[in-house]
């Protein structure tokens, strides 16, 4: 089995997801006592959070890149970025190393395709849902047009995801806010629901909706382990 590395911590609360996912799908395909070999870096995240929000996204950057040598040198065969948010600087963390970035939205766009969606609504922080490094990439590298809510409801998604989801706190009100925009998105013609903050099944799950729904954290997961245990 090949070291999946995982550079976490942003926030804390999906990366103890990650691991999660990954050690019981190591068991459930391999059985016994087997679980996933991982590496794991976990960031600060506030000092993360600090420059996102200031957008100094080139100090984010070499944060990034500098966390993603470290786990290099720890001996990890690839390395996932344990947020959407921070695949923003996902092509420049790739140069700087030799192992394989495996991108989030690369594991999600089967399932996505696979489900036969073709506007799928866009859960995830203001900088994912506004920015083009995420839709971009959906749509250059697999035809996928997404939608993403309207600013007020972006403004409360991305609220809820810091100030609650991140600190670890699960609000029933908070999920119905959630289920909310999502309906009236579906009215307006989204098939499809993508968890595109790794928190965000933390607070709702596929089972909540009418239409397919796509945990990105989970996905990530299943294509780090098809990677380890690949040929």
């Amino acid at each position: 089995m090949k070291t999946i590395g995982l550079l976490g911590g942003m926030s804390w609360e999906s990366t103890v997801t990650y691991y999660q996912f990954l050690n019981r799908m190591a068991r459930e395909r391999l059985g016994g006592l087997h679980s996933a070999r991982c590496l794991i870096w976990s960031c600060d995240f506030a000092e993360i959070a600090a420059l996102q929000a200031a957008g100094d996204w080139d100090k984010a950057i070499e944060a990034m890149v500098a966390a993603a040598r470290q786990v290099e040198r720890g001996g990890a065969d690839c390395l996932l970025i344990c947020t959407n948010t921070m695949h923003k600087m996902a092509k420049d963390v790739q140069e700087a190393i030799d192992i394989p970035l495996l991108h989030i939205a690369d594991a999600t766009a089967p399932a996505i395709r696979d489900a036969g969606c073709s506007h799928p609504l866009l859960l995830a922080t203001a900088y994912t849902m506004e920015q083009d490094f995420y839709k971009g990439h959906l749509e250059r590298e697999h035809g996928i047009s997404v939608k993403v809510p309207d600013e007020d409801d972006r403004i409360e998604i991305h609220r809820i995801i810091y100030e609650e989801l991140c600190q670890g706190e699960i609000w029933a009100d908070s999920k119905q806010t959630y289920l909310d925009i999502v309906e009236k998105e579906i009215m307006a013609g989204a098939d499809g629901v993508i968890f595109g903050c790794t928190e965000i099944g933390l607070l709702v799950s596929r089972d909540d909706f009418a239409v397919p729904a796509f945990d990105t954290t989970a996905l990530h997961a299943k294509a780090a382990l098809d990677f380890a245990l690949s040929a």
